[in-house]
């Protein structure tokens, strides 16, 4: 196994965007490829790395970019600011996802009919809004993601299988959000799959997390059980 990586730039609109993406080197043909939504950061070594693993796994990892290129909050504050517009827009936020999935789509060991997308906090949102959208994925995971659904998909039909790996003590999705997000899904009809996991607050998979009294922990148990279910959930799909 030989895993190598590049980045790609690309635009939308104005916005110039730059894609990190990861692949086994010594695959023989097309294989799956699966976006990385990144948290309220910006693209960072976190999305890069899962895309990474991603390729261990047979697939094309393909770390999205929808703030710019190089551009990374350094704090809280200035993650908030990068992420808003696209929270109070959320057509220009499913219009952004929808052109790095093109670009996936375009890479040349990538199986067009082959794609799936999981993303992390903030990118749980994005990638669920990709399945709300009935974007031309197979399959969605989101990671600790936060639940709110956008204004433009009341009614709306996807073809997407869902998974969603969640802490159930996390105070930015409440136990009545992730319910809410059950009705919201079976409404959807869609085929959907909830892991809520006990004693588990947000950004459980981020190994930097340690801020308790805001509901920011690492869980390495919820971490490696969720990695699981995510593996198993893509072997699924693309068979």
């Amino acid at each position: 196994m030989t895993i190598k990586n590049k980045t790609v730039d690309y635009s939308d609109g104005d916005a110039e965007l730059q894609a990190y993406v990861a692949w086994d080197d010594t695959h023989v043909g097309v294989r799956p490829g699966v976006l990385v939504s990144h948290a309220w950061r910006g693209r960072s070594d976190f999305e890069n790395g899962r895309a990474q693993e991603l390729a261990k796994l047979g697939y094309v990892g393909f770390a999205l970019d929808l703030y710019g290129r190089g551009v990374l909050g350094s704090d809280s504050d200035e993650n908030r600011q990068l992420m808003q517009p696209f929270l109070d827009d959320r057509k220009m936020l499913q219009n952004r996802l929808l052109v790095a999935l093109n670009v996936l789509t375009n890479q040349p060991m990538v199986d067009a009919n082959k794609k799936a997308a999981i993303g992390y906090c903030f990118g749980g949102l994005c990638v669920l809004d990709l399945a709300r959208i009935d974007a031309d994925v197979l399959g969605v995971t989101s990671f600790h993601g936060v639940f709110s659904p956008p204004d433009n998909t009341v009614g709306a039909k996807t073809n997407a299988n869902i998974l969603v790996l969640h802490g159930w003590d996390d105070p930015m999705a409440t136990p009545e959000q992730a319910l809410g997000l059950a009705d919201e899904l079976t409404r959807m009809d869609a085929d959907w799959q909830i892991h809520a996991y006990g004693k588990t607050t947000h950004a459980f998979t981020n190994p930097q997390a340690n801020d308790a009294g805001h509901g920011l922990m690492y869980n390495a148990n919820a971490d490696r059980r969720s990695w699981d279910a995510m593996t198993s959930f893509l072997a699924e799909i693309f068979a």
